[in-house]
């Protein structure tokens, strides 16, 4: 059974607003690549959304919009380091909850704190993220606070790829996500305001059917 929800009202509209602002990048000819060593069409970026007030606004409220939804008996926020941590900072401070971030390590100096705020057991809390690959690192920071003693009562984040290897591991670690956009929006989105025609569509799609072995 599937994790992983995107939020229908908002798929379309987040994806354009991030393409408008440069958030999401579509570059075929010349590929991108990332950390990972993967050559990709779409590079994203959403923190660059954070420097246009009213898309940042608008992102804000529509995360609430699915806390409140998907996760109401939420009793804190948690940012993933270090691009959920403004986003879920804003988004906690809107529902009027208490904040924390989990750090990718722990501290290696001073505490050597994993988790920076007050921790408190069995406190269900949510963990806010900006982006969604394979899910590896926010399932690691979802486990942090589990061995925290914190209820782990799903993540949201703005935009994920849809990689079938993320639909697994959010099932596999039993974390349930909501996702205001994803690629399948994104695509619809592009080929409406002429970022791609048809021709580049079919070879932009084909990436991610095998990401790590496309060129």
């Amino acid at each position: 059974m599937t994790k992983i929800k995107i939020q229908e009202s908002t798929a379309r509209v987040v994806a354009s607003k991030l393409l408008e602002i440069g958030a999401i990048k579509l570059n075929y000819k010349t590929p991108f690549t990332w950390s990972s060593g993967w050559k990709s069409p779409v590079y994203c970026d959403n923190r660059l959304s954070l420097s246009y007030p009213n898309i940042r606004t608008f992102i804000k409220d529509r995360l609430v919009q699915a806390i409140r939804e998907n996760f109401s008996q939420v009793e804190c926020i948690a940012g993933v380091a270090t691009a959920g941590i403004p986003q879920g900072a804003l988004v906690a401070e809107a529902l009027n909850l208490p904040f924390v971030y989990v750090r990718p390590k722990p501290k290696e100096h001073g505490m050597g704190n994993l988790i920076e705020g007050e921790i408190k057991k069995d406190q269900k809390v949510v963990l806010v993220e900006d982006l969604i690959s394979t899910g590896g690192s926010s399932l690691k920071a979802a486990q942090a606070m589990r061995d925290a003693r914190f209820e782990v009562v799903g993540m949201v984040a703005i935009f994920t790829y849809g990689f079938e290897q993320s639909e697994k591991n959010f099932a596999d670690e039993d974390v349930a996500l909501v996702c205001l956009s994803d690629f399948s929006h994104l695509l619809q989105e592009a080929i409406e305001k002429k970022y791609l025609d048809e021709n580049e569509l079919i070879y932009v799609k084909s990436w991610r059917l095998d990401p790590a072995n496309w060129k």
